[in-house]
């Protein structure tokens, strides 16, 4: 009776568990790009669920983290940071300002100038947007080890890299 080659595992070749697995998710070339696409919506999606159950829109929460980090931004200086258009942060703006999440105020030295602070409901609708974030999270990595989630934010961030090179050549 012949010896098992060790290197069939090496090779390639999966367990019956494996297999199953990966039953019906082959990529195929090409498909990376509308496969990250699909993925980024969906995502988007059940985070823009979450955060309705918050009271806040798709967008909303970058405006929250981001005067969380630096509060006192102008309008223009915030559509920068989130990379929108200054007309879009405008209305998104004009909206938390209704829902109470956000108020403009004149600048201190120069009145010409209108800068966004967090009001106390929008500091309290930080853990909410975190606790929305971290269910999109689990929903989106339920499945993978952790070594799987690992292996994939790394793998992602130099896609993003790569992508970001690419643009800074234009």
């Amino acid at each position: 009776m012949a010896k098992k080659d060790k290197s069939d595992k090496k090779s390639g070749k999966k367990d019956k568990a494996e297999k199953k697995k990966d039953a019906g998710r082959e990529v195929v070339n090409g498909a990376f790009a509308p496969l990250v696409t699909q993925a980024a919506r969906s995502l988007r999606t059940l985070l823009s669920r979450n955060l309705a159950d918050c009271g806040l829109y798709a967008g909303q929460d970058g405006v929250v983290q981001a005067l969380a980090e630096e509060d006192g931004l102008t309008p223009g200086a915030l559509a920068q940071k989130l990379g929108v258009k200054a007309p879009t942060m405008t209305r998104t703006i004009g909206r938390m300002e209704a829902q109470g999440f956000v108020e403009r105020r004149s600048d201190a030295l120069d009145h010409r100038l209108t800068k966004v602070f967090l009001t106390d409901g929008g500091r309290a609708s930080l853990e909410r947007i975190a606790a929305a974030a971290e269910a999109c999270e689990r929903q989106a990595l339920q499945g993978l080890s952790g070594k799987e989630a690992k292996t994939l934010s790394r793998l992602l961030l130099a896609v993003e890299e790569n992508l970001q090179a690419a643009i800074g050549k234009r």
